[in-house]
């Protein structure tokens, strides 16, 4: 079995900026409403007195790209009943459009959001980590687009290895559900999970 894709996000340097969920959106020609990576800022802070004044302290805020993470442990296939939602031997989770019978079952039992359901098409469509261009032995379309080069994709054990296994950021939820393929290097602001 080949080992398990993964991606790397570096939440330190991102800006929010979005060229990754463009990039996918438009490599996938993903119609309105289903955006297979997202960009979400995340933010908070408390009010405190000062001077006798109620005015904000301890402000933050970062960003956060997420898109499937082709879970060890995915709700998605578990979820789906006829089986169109599968672990392949690379790890990449897919969408048999096939056998997708458009229940959303899978969306519902995912924690990140990552399976969407297409209404032109009656089924659950999803990031498919560019296996297409993998097969090309070119990287998966966010990773190339990111400017400040904030995502990295790779076998995640080689990833854990050089960036360690944070994952536990807010407002992304314990990894203890699914077990994402996921390493984050947290911003310096990040709220843990």
């Amino acid at each position: 079995m080949a080992k398990q894709l993964g991606f790397y996000f570096n939440s330190d340097i991102c800006v929010g900026c979005k060229t990754c969920q463009i990039a996918c959106k438009d490599k996938n020609d993903l119609p309105v409403g289903i955006t297979w990576r997202r960009v979400v800022e995340y933010g908070g802070g408390d009010w405190g007195k000062r001077d006798g004044v109620m005015a904000p302290k301890g402000i933050f805020g970062y960003f956060i790209s997420i898109a499937c993470n082709h879970c060890a442990n995915p709700a998605c296939v578990k979820a789906c009943p006829t089986g169109a939602m599968h672990k392949g031997e690379n790890g990449i989770v897919s969408v048999d459009m096939e056998k997708c019978v458009g229940c959303r079952y899978c969306e519902w039992a995912c924690p990140y959001g990552a399976p969407q359901f297409n209404d032109e098409k009656g089924v659950m469509t999803k990031c498919n980590f560019c296996e297409d261009l993998l097969a090309q032995d070119q990287q998966p379309a966010c990773v190339s687009a990111c400017a400040m080069r904030a995502l990295e994709f790779g076998e995640i054990d080689e990833l854990r290895a050089k960036y360690g296994s944070e994952v536990e950021i807010e407002p992304l939820p314990t990894s203890e559900i699914t077990h994402p393929s996921l390493v984050i290097n947290p911003n310096r602001n990040a709220q843990p999970t």
